[in-house]
């Protein structure tokens, strides 16, 4: 089976509001309600794998006036979110709802477990009225919604992405094609790009854009993105193209963690991953010389290619931060490409930024994520100019491998084999310092 480069952005690149692990919580719970007679609930149960409760346990909502949590999310998306709308579910939630969700996690008819020994996502939701239960589950990705039953019985919905049984997803048969993909195949897929690919791209900069000028009028979260900015008006650092592209990650990452009602352009089923691969590309355009924004669209293509590709090795969620091996990897690749670099320079840029940043952890989603994408968007950045300079890794180095592909997989290995053990004692620690805070 294979694929064009229209599949992978359709399948790979979509807009979220909010952190992916609570929102697809809040799917849950909202397509759950949704098959009650009543549209309404007595008690919502919901249980999910390790990594969507690490992911959703600190981050702010959208529209939940500051508010958090795993229960937070589900409460909401049980109150007034809309499930057609899948990752956007809770664009339809209002002040109203808001105050409902809050009634009823004060009335303790919210209840969130954890699935412990679990790999992969997983999120199953129970909703409950009088003597009728719902249930969905959402399996594999964020908004792939499996199963939905009433009273024991499945549900015919539009909301289920069906599948001849036997035949793996969509993403799961693009995943294993990506994966016998060298780095020239991948980069002549953006030869297939058509108008409409063009305009889909463009979009995602644009709704990415909005995050980080909000991030940086307001100061939002941490507020890093501003504090940069701030930093370059005293004098006290300069502004380089590097700089310009953690600001507008960062600023971008700040908006968002912190619940702002703005979708991202997501990429490989992350918010955070799309802010990664795609605006630091944005900011670098700037201080190239006359560029046309068709070749600057080409670069954002390839970013969203070969963060697909290392997600594809990493799987979706991990102990490692996907912003910065698999976006900061499709970020370097697409600076490499938009600076003028061949496939040479572009696995080089590659290697250099996963021998860079490989051993940064995924302690979870929350206003701290900021610096990570700071951190991520300016190697890359980095990574793209070494390389250009004849700065390489060499292969004898660590997890480096002959080539690119070689590395990325070799990520993929220290990720889903070596760091099972690291993942539960980040999500251990995590849990004792929630519980001891209680």
């Amino acid at each position: 089976m294979s694929f064009t480069v229209k599949d992978v952005l359709s399948i790979q690149v979509a807009p979220a509001l909010g952190c992916t692990e609570p929102v697809a919580i809040a799917l849950g719970a909202a397509a759950a309600v949704s098959l009650l007679p009543s549209k309404a609930y007595d008690a919502l149960e919901v249980a999910v794998d390790p990594n969507v409760y690490k992911n959703g346990l600190a981050v702010s909502i959208p529209g939940a006036k500051g508010l958090s949590g795993l229960d937070t999310a589900a409460a909401l998306g049980a109150s007034g979110g809309d499930p057609a709308l899948r990752l956007e579910v809770l664009q339809t939630v209002t002040d109203e709802d808001v105050k409902a969700a809050k009634r009823a996690l004060a009335e303790g008819r919210i209840d969130v477990t954890l699935i412990k020994e679990h790999q992969g996502l997983l999120i199953r939701t129970k909703a409950k009225a009088g003597d009728d239960v719902a249930e969905s589950v959402i399996e594999g990705l964020h908004d792939n919604i499996v199963s939905l039953t009433l009273n024991g019985r499945p549900v015919d919905s539009p909301l289920i992405r069906t599948r001849t049984d036997g035949e793996p997803s969509p993403v799961a048969a693009m995943e294993a094609w990506l994966k016998t993909l060298t780095l020239n195949e991948l980069m002549a897929l953006t030869e297939q790009l058509d108008e409409d690919d063009y305009a889909f791209l463009q979009k995602g900069v644009d709704v990415n854009m909005r995050l980080a000028k909000r991030g940086l009028k307001y100061g939002l979260g941490l507020g890093v993105g501003k504090t940069l900015e701030r930093l370059c008006r005293q004098g006290l650092i300069k502004k380089d193209m590097m700089l310009a592209a953690r600001i507008l990650a960062s600023a971008a990452a700040d908006a968002r963690m912190s619940g702002a009602s703005l979708p991202a352009m997501s990429s490989a089923g992350s918010g955070n991953h799309g802010l990664t691969a795609i605006l630091p590309i944005w900011a670098v355009k700037d201080y190239v010389e006359g560029v046309e924004t068709k070749a600057v669209l080409e670069a954002v293509a390839l970013s969203h290619i070969v963060t697909a590709f290392v997600k594809a090795h990493t799987g979706r969620l991990s102990a490692i931060c996907g912003c910065s091996v698999a976006a900061g990897a499709g970020a370097t690749a697409g600076i490499t490409y938009l600076l003028g670099g061949d496939a040479h320079h572009i696995a080089g840029a590659i290697k250099n930024l996963l021998e860079d940043l490989a051993g940064i952890i995924c302690d979870g989603a929350k206003t701290g994520c900021a610096l990570k994408l700071a951190t991520a968007a300016g190697t890359a950045v980095q990574a793209a100019l070494f390389s250009l300079q004849g700065v390489n890794v060499h292969h004898t180095d660590g997890i480096i491998g002959l080539s690119s592909e070689d590395t990325m997989r070799n990520v993929g290995t220290l990720a889903v084999d070596g760091m099972i053990q690291t993942d539960q004692t980040i999500l251990q620690i995590m849990l004792e310092k929630r519980f001891s805070d209680v």
